[in-house]
């Protein structure tokens, strides 16, 4: 499989409110696994959690991303892909740290990849531009098919006195204008082979260039469908990866389930050994009623301290307050007083230059 778990946590999932974008909406009525996947297929890094067979949290991290700490235990991070804002509910602040340290860490590496994925691509797209360059910069041109002057050669002149040949008359002697007749028509009859040559190759350049763009647009179809696809493939993948995940966190249950089950076994055992001996003396109900209004008076008493520790912390906090405009009023009579000294020693420094200027 392409894609794997590489950092798991348990936290509260919640989402922003899509119409207030002010309230969080908690997406998960308990705390849920929320895990790190990295695709090797694609280089990319994903986070992904599941409430049952739901993906609640489906967010790939890009190098924009930040992942903010908003309080001890509450972080979140927007994803513009998903036009929303995830929000994150962690037991303790050492797991939020650790989870924002990753994120960082992801986030960083999703930035190498990309870069070093454009790099790639640069260096593929060059030398396939050069060559379609180099088809496109060699146009069908007349001179390119029917060759040039000095290819061709030139159309031989009649000449207007022809010399006179040395052997007799009846010799291998052939009338000059039906020679230059039959010259001047092979070179029509090749200059128009050559003509419809060329039209042919304009046409065929012109039927190849539209096809060209019906082959594009298809390529733009087939590559979206595979993109579809392939997040359809990656969801599936998933949903695949937290199966394991899913399944010893079954494992785990069923265990806690059997000691439970064994542990209220034996509990149910001792209460009614413990039954049959309050039956068998009497005694032992006397000590029950004494110890229940004991209890009763202990939790009388608890709730006495409850209060008179509401009391306490009402107090402190006041006293906290207090404290606090004192700390204020404190600081600003220190700033009037370095005020004063300030101006004290303005004054000073004034009369001194007085003194200096009446000596």
């Amino acid at each position: 499989m392409g894609e794997q778990p590489i950092f798991s946590t348990r936290a509260h999932v919640f989402q922003i409110d899509p119409t207030t974008k002010k309230n969080w909406v908690p997406t998960s009525k308990h705390a849920v696994t929320v895990s790190y996947f990295y695709d090797s297929t694609r280089n990319v890094y994903r986070i992904i959690s599941l409430d049952g067979t739901k993906a609640i949290i489906n967010s790939t991290i890009t190098p924009n991303m930040t992942f903010t700490k908003t309080s001890q235990k509450f972080g979140q991070w927007a994803d513009s892909r998903a036009n929303t804002v995830y929000g994150l509910g962690f037991s303790s602040e050492n797991h939020l740290l650790k989870f924002a340290e990753k994120f960082a860490e992801f986030k960083e590496a999703a930035r190498l990849a990309k870069e070093k994925s454009q790099e790639k691509m640069e260096l593929t797209s060059t030398p396939s531009q050069e060559s379609a360059t180099g088809d496109l910069q060699s146009p069908l041109t007349p001179e390119s098919i029917n060759g040039t002057d000095d290819e061709r050669g030139t159309t031989p002149e009649t000449p207007q006195h022809p010399p006179e040949p040395h052997v007799e008359p009846s010799q291998n002697q052939l009338p000059f204008s039906h020679s230059s007749s039959s010259i001047n028509k092979h070179w029509e009859a090749e200059l128009a082979a050559l003509k419809g040559n060329n039209a042919k190759l304009t046409a065929a350049l012109l039927e190849s260039t539209a096809n060209v763009k019906q082959w594009k647009q298809q390529l733009a179809a087939y590559q979206e469908e595979a993109e579809r696809l392939h997040k359809r493939v990656t969801e599936l993948e998933c949903v695949s990866g937290q199966a394991t995940v899913i399944k010893s966190q079954k494992t785990e249950l069923n265990h806690t389930i059997e000691e439970l089950e064994l542990a209220l076994k034996g509990k149910e055992e001792e209460l009614e050994r413990l039954k049959e001996e309050v039956e068998s003396a009497n005694e032992f109900q006397t000590q029950k009623e004494s110890l229940t209004q004991k209890l009763q008076e202990t939790e009388e008493r608890n709730q006495t301290l409850e209060a008179q520790l509401g009391e306490l912390e009402q107090r402190l906090e006041g006293s906290q307050l207090e404290r606090e405009a004192f700390r204020k009023s404190l600081r600003s009579l220190l700033e009037l007083l370095d005020g004063k000294i300030f101006e004290l020693t303005e004054l000073r420094d004034s009369l001194a230059r007085l003194i200096e200027g009446s000596c």
